[in-house]
């Protein structure tokens, strides 16, 4: 997978920032082998699992060790079985030592998101509904989380404050009434930024209908309000349904006739993927 140059220089960002707090003066424990030894490794998942972060291992270890080699067996995005091999190194005894850790915990944790995303992704299939993320991201991390949702066929929220209007209760309460708040939004949001407001209730989806919103977030509704939503709207506004959105329940949720689903747990409630990187006797 191509990954756009804004990321690559996320990447080298965060394996910076996590070797440096791993590595911190120096590896105490690599120091006791000799600074010539070279040795090959092979990481190997013990789980079933869509395969993301590559980079950042190619990475991790290219910052110790520039002349490393990190020979992938399967591609970025590709699902893999448990037990399958997924990449072989080759670089020096101390540079292996030192950024296993590092390199493992950005495979198994942007593996395990992807892993995550492609499962409600599947669970969707055959709706109109779209598996979105949210700003439920570890700190730090978001872009890397965002790239894999996308992986496992999920897609983005807004990445931040900055390039989208969410108007929730707190913002209308703030702004007098939720007309205030959206013709603020209008004066206010750059044309590339989308408007969507929040809503709770069928009585607020009319309302935010009447102004013209054209992105409604639809809280914590049941199912049979999400079908009236729906209904209500006849196409007026792109629907999102939220909150709380489990395995279980969210191919109901898309059956309701809704545009898109977020869900925060596919970036908050991490599980990361069971890894293992083997040495390889020369």
């Amino acid at each position: 997978m191509l990954i756009p140059h804004p990321l690559r220089i996320e990447i080298q960002r965060t394996v910076a920032a996590a070797l440096a707090e791993d590595v911190g003066s120096g590896d105490l424990t690599a120091g006791l082998i000799p600074a010539d030894a070279r040795a090959r490794a092979r990481i190997i998942t013990r789980e079933p699992a869509v395969l993301c972060g590559s980079a950042w291992v190619d990475a991790t270890f290219h910052a110790l060790d520039p002349t490393a080699t990190v020979s992938w067996h399967v591609r970025e995005g590709e699902t893999v079985t448990a037990d399958q091999p997924l990449c072989d190194i080759a670089t020096d005894a101390r540079t292996l030592l030192t950024a296993e850790r590092t390199a493992l915990n950005f495979l198994q944790s942007l593996s395990g998101t992807a892993t995550t995303t492609q499962r409600f992704v599947e669970a969707v299939a055959g709706t109109r509904a779209k598996i979105v993320d949210t700003r439920k991201t570890l700190p730090g991390l978001r872009m890397a989380q965002k790239y894999a949702v996308s992986v496992g066929g999920g897609h983005n929220h807004r990445i931040g404050l900055f390039d989208g209007v969410l108007i929730k209760e707190n913002h209308i309460i703030a702004a007098g009434s939720l007309r205030a708040a959206v013709e603020a939004a209008r004066r206010l949001a750059p044309p590339q930024a989308f408007i969507e407001v929040e809503v709770e209730n069928l009585e607020e989806l009319e309302q935010a209908l009447d102004c013209g919103v054209k992105m409604l977030l639809l809280d914590n509704m049941d199912l049979d309000t999400l079908h009236r939503a729906v209904e209500l709207t006849q196409e007026r506004a792109e629907l999102e349904a939220s909150g709380g959105v489990s395995l279980e329940q969210v191919r109901s949720i898309a059956e309701t006739g809704v545009h898109r689903i977020s869900i925060g747990g596919l970036t908050k409630n991490l599980q990361a993927i069971d890894l293992s990187l083997r040495h390889i006797e020369k």
